[in-house]
């Protein structure tokens, strides 16, 4: 018998284990974070509040009462009238984001019950080629509008966008007119028209339905503009202020009304069309009272407290 023969044989691990440990680094604070953490407490981060993206079934499931949500219209897909190619050809590109989210286009439209009120709800699903506004997507918040204008029920559209189609060229353009032309006659009807600004908002999106809301609400630190500010930057030539067109900053310019945290965005939608719709005296006001009126909502929905609009 050897001398060594007698000692355990040492096992070595030639390959590394590679695979997900289910935590994650916050890319606005840094600090280690569970997914699950951060999946109970609606994908904020719990050290910091930062606002991850959220898909279209996952903001529905945030705003609308459980199982109230009715999708419409979504027998719409894009096709490719211009075949279009860059890098890649926009047929390509459609499917590979009809595979990676289940879904025909960016937008998600339906009806449903936000504590017992029912809204026409109008989703974008940044997901889907950055939440791209091409011809589907305007089509099919156009029906929407309609559609709210028909039963006349409060609109409420939230907005994830890189800004127009480029692979649509005009055809994606013109639904900046056409949404904002189906949300004047919306307007002209007198009812109420939330828009939701989420992270990122840009661009043509931005350009139109976006900014056209009878009272615009955003999430914190939400990146809004029309062009990116790298690009403000080169064409400019010159530095932006510190946290430009991040959504604190254009509260502080008027461009919005009011921040809304996530865990509040629900009831405090509720809370502002309840004074929009249901108020007695709102009801009874006239339209150069309307401007005051809207205000005090607005000043209403950006406290923490909730109370009655006197």
């Amino acid at each position: 018998m050897g001398l060594f023969s007698s000692k355990p044989k040492i096992k070595v691990q030639t390959t590394k284990k590679d695979g997900f440990s289910g935590w994650l680094k916050c890319s606005h604070c840094a600090e280690l974070i569970h997914c699950n953490e951060l999946g109970q407490n609606r994908h904020c981060c719990p050290k910091c509040n930062y606002h991850y993206r959220l898909s279209a079934p996952q903001r529905i499931e945030l705003l609308a009462d459980a199982e109230t949500f009715e999708e419409l219209f979504n027998e719409y897909a894009p096709i490719d009238p211009l075949e279009f190619v860059d890098t890649d050809s926009y047929k390509n590109r459609l499917q590979k984001a009809q595979e990676k989210t289940g879904r025909k286009d960016a937008a998600m439209v339906g009806v449903c019950k936000i504590h017992g009120r029912r809204v026409a709800l109008g989703i974008l699903d940044f997901a889907f080629m950055g939440g791209s506004m091409g011809s589907v997507v305007g089509e099919k918040f156009c029906l929407l509008i309609e559609m709210a204008l028909k039963e006349k029920i409060p609109l409420i559209l939230v907005s994830a966008s890189g800004g127009a189609r480029m692979q649509e060229s005009i055809l994606s353009l013109m639904q900046m007119a056409k949404t904002s032309a189906a949300l004047a006659k919306y307007g002209q009807a007198g009812l109420p028209y939330l828009s939701v600004l989420t992270n990122p908002t840009t661009g043509g999106v931005t350009a139109s339905f976006a900014t056209l809301g009878d009272i615009i609400i955003a999430e914190p630190e939400a990146l809004i503009g029309f062009a990116g500010p790298r690009v403000v930057e080169q064409t400019t030539r010159e530095k932006l202020p510190p946290r430009a067109q991040k959504s604190e900053f254009l509260l502080e310019k008027g461009m919005i009304d009011c921040i809304v945290n996530r865990h509040d965005l629900k009831d405090r939608l509720s809370l502002i069309l309840t004074h929009l719709t249901d108020n007695a005296r709102t009801k009874a006001s006239k339209k150069s009272d309307l401007p005051d009126k809207l205000g005090k909502i607005i000043e209403l929905a950006s406290k923490k407290e909730t109370s009655t609009v006197q």
